[in-house]
């Protein structure tokens, strides 16, 4: 039906899937990474520190959405939807920007398996999702809907890290998981500069990829044919 009544339905939902062994092999793949850096930090530091920072919290996000799409594409099963996927890119992207514009400089790895688990989660899989978006995700399927359900999560997880600071007892480790979010030697007022900050470049950021999917071409590999190729010519 068209004329006024229509309503937009994502090509996603039109094209029939199909399998993607390609596509589910790297998805996997961007799991198997997320979680390597996840369990080194684990085998390196505090549980309950390494899991309260944005980078782990992230990355475990990453995992979960990349392996549950990789069973999809391998089964030839529908995409997840489009806002639970954006959100994951969305918040490995701030994970890695974060790092290499602001922290990269002050990081030192005291091993080469924290070397490693610092590639991992702050370089590679943020690069690999942004790839898979750009090369294997169908594009035109992001609104600006989701964007309130995307900014639900940041301040939740200020709110979390303020309080977790301020109940831990003082000692020779920073109670807050950032220098940005420090108030210890930063005070509230600076943090909530800081966050405010940081608030806004989740909004540009999800404009943008909003922006960007509705203009970005879609890549079509051989897994992505409507039909497989037969005599009478492409499909």
């Amino acid at each position: 039906m068209t004329g006024p009544l229509s309503t937009h339905v994502p090509a996603s939902a039109v094209v029939p899937p199909v399998r993607r062994p390609y596509t589910a092999a790297f998805r996997a793949l961007v799991a198997l990474a997320a979680v390597t850096g996840i369990v080194i930090d684990l085998a390196l530091g505090s549980p309950g520190r390494v899991l309260s920072y944005f980078t782990v919290q992230s990355n475990l996000f990453v995992a979960v959405v990349f392996a549950l799409a990789a069973r999809r594409a391998w089964s030839a099963r529908p995409p997840l939807p489009a806002p639970l996927t954006g959100a994951a890119l969305l918040y490995i992207s701030v994970t890695g920007l974060v790092y290499h514009l602001v922290l990269a400089a002050d990081v030192s790895s005291s091993s080469p398996a924290a070397s490693l688990a610092t590639q991992l989660l702050h370089t590679a899989t943020p690069l690999a999702a942004l790839l898979d978006w750009l090369l294997l995700t169908r594009p035109g399927d992001l609104r600006l809907r989701h964007t309130p359900w995307w900014l639900l999560y940041p301040p939740a997880y200020l709110l979390y890290s303020l309080a977790r600071g301020a109940l831990l007892p003082p000692g020779p480790t920073a109670r807050y998981p950032y220098p940005f979010l420090d108030v210890d030697t930063q005070g509230y007022a600076a943090v909530l500069g800081n966050a405010s900050v940081l608030g806004l470049t989740f909004c540009a950021l999800a404009t943008l990829m909003i922006g960007l999917d509705r203009v970005r071409p879609y890549v079509r590999g051989p897994e992505n044919r409507i039909s497989p190729p037969g005599p009478g010519g492409l499909k």
